[in-house]
């Protein structure tokens, strides 16, 4: 069940409705059973995965909080880890782990079968493995008790708004809100509605709009050139912001139309002026996941130079494969960890080049250029992030660094191929304006609401009208609605 689908619009109402309309000790179980539907909705065969996660994570979490021997903590830890990321590891990673062993063993001439196994990815296990495991940790840690409630535990791992592509949730900011009266209020329905709104403009304007452009180099790169492959890649960097924050702002809107709040995922990443600052705006909770659970328990900055560099790039590296098993995956995780390396062994070179040039470190020109630099930065790695396969990520870096042309029949026939016409030209541009005034005024926090007698009210009604005009033109000149890219991983 897809967020930009009909049965979603049916079904969150009802969901909303019966939650209200229930008393409070039937509340959860509703919860429940409304996530539970939403993911069977997707694969029924599916429900038995992630119910081992909840029946493991809990009974070893209780277990951890019950003993005093340190041993048996550490044990039980290992059980828990061992078991979910055995489960992730054989449905996400054997075939990738299989076809790399095949190829690595050819080359050599050595005589092998194929190994790969037909296996489903099974929908969010990535994100609800994490978000089980901080819990088990934070337990271990003694960071919280365990919950009692195996209902409630339950409704935390699968609550259904951010069950399939996050936010990944943590247990102290969840799971005391699972257990609260919630009471129907205006503000939770105007600001709920709000994020809604802005999420469903960001996927099914921005993203499938622009999807269009991106889809057409890279599913043919061979046919492309460096123009198109370096616009793309560009148009792709709004694509998958506004898939993803499209997504988590219905999320977070869904949930607060129940009264809970789930944690900002997003915060106006393009406008970063370092990598390191994109990332601290960008997937917010998996970022702050692979803070707190793997780089600062490897160490963090708290170690010799060689050591931390080595930490920040290993926590990328394992963020690239987390995203997906491929090895464009992986190689993009580790440019970032280069990026994140190269910024802090040049951060005083670069100072002292600012010093030479008397350029001030506040400087609002200083800041443009950082923030250029990084957008470029970024948008050259999404290239190995998008590439289909390792062959196509060849085709594309070559002819973007070779395949380039000043007749205007070549930037006209590489937008042409592209799909581009004066009404799609149009309606990108419109649409990736109303998408920077939004963010820069911040309506999409979640807090602003819809109705008022301030300035800013009317500008809000404005730009809804903005949306509307513009989302009904997509209507008429798009190709219908898409499954959100981080539905993968």
């Amino acid at each position: 069940m897809n967020f930009n689908s009909i049965e979603f619009l049916i079904f969150l109402p009802i969901v909303v409705i019966l939650y209200f309309v229930l008393p409070q000790r039937w509340r959860w179980i509703e919860l429940l059973a409304a996530s539970l539907y939403f993911y069977m909705s997707w694969s029924p065969d599916l429900l038995l995965l992630i119910l081992f996660t909840i029946l493991v994570s809990f009974f070893a979490s209780h277990g951890i909080a019950r003993t005093e021997s340190k041993v048996k903590k550490k044990l039980l830890l290992t059980i828990t880890l061992v078991s979910c990321l055995g489960v992730l590891f054989f449905f996400k990673y054997f075939n990738f782990l299989a076809d790399s062993v095949v190829s690595v063993l050819k080359l050599f001439s050595l005589p092998i079968e194929d190994m790969t196994l037909q296996l489903l990815l099974p929908v969010g296990i990535s994100f609800y493995t994490f978000q089980t495991l901080s819990y088990v940790i934070d337990v271990y840690r003694g960071d919280i008790k365990p919950e009692r409630h195996f209902g409630y535990y339950a409704l935390f791992v699968v609550f259904f708004p951010q069950l399939v592509a996050g936010p990944i949730e943590r247990p102290d900011n969840l799971m005391p809100q699972l257990h609260e009266r919630h009471t129907p209020e205006w503000s939770d329905f105007s600001a709920g509605f709000s994020k809604m709104f802005i999420g469903f403009f960001k996927k099914v304007v921005v993203a499938d709009g622009i999807a269009v452009f991106v889809n057409a180099v890279y599913n043919d790169p061979a046919s492309s050139t460096g123009f198109g492959v370096a616009l793309a890649s560009m148009l792709f960097a709004f694509q998958i912001y506004c898939d993803f924050a499209g997504y988590t702002d219905i999320a977070i809107g869904a949930a607060r139309l129940l009264g809970i709040r789930l944690m900002q995922n997003f915060n106006r990443p393009y406008i970063a002026q370092s990598i390191k600052e994109f990332w601290a705006r960008w997937h917010i909770s998996l970022s702050t996941w692979f803070r707190d659970y793997l780089y600062i328990p490897l160490g963090g900055n708290r170690c010799s130079r060689p050591r931390h560099l080595w930490n920040l790039f290993f926590v990328f590296l394992v963020s690239g494969l987390w995203h997906g098993a491929a090895w464009t995956f992986v190689i993009w995780g580790s440019l970032h960890g280069i990026y994140q390396v190269l910024g802090i062994l040049l951060r005083k070179p670069r100072a002292a080049l600012c010093r030479l040039l008397h350029i001030p470190a506040d400087a609002r020109c200083l800041a443009v250029v950082r923030c250029l630099f990084t957008y470029v930065l970024v948008c050259f790695s999404w290239i190995f992030f998008r590439a289909n396969s390792m062959q196509d990520l060849g085709v594309l870096l070559r002819t973007l660094f070779t395949d380039w042309s000043l007749s205007p029949s070549y930037w006209i026939g590489t937008l042409q191929d592209m799909g581009f016409t004066l009404v799609t030209g149009l309606i990108t541009v419109a649409s990736l304006i109303l998408l920077q005034r939004l963010d820069s005024f911040g309506l999409s926090d979640g807090d602003d609401t819809l109705c008022g007698a301030t300035p800013r009210s009317a500008y809000r009604v404005a730009c809804i009208v903005w949306i509307i005009v513009i989302a009904w033109l997509a209507v008429l000149a798009g190709d219908g609605s898409s499954a959100f890219i981080y539905f993968q991983f």
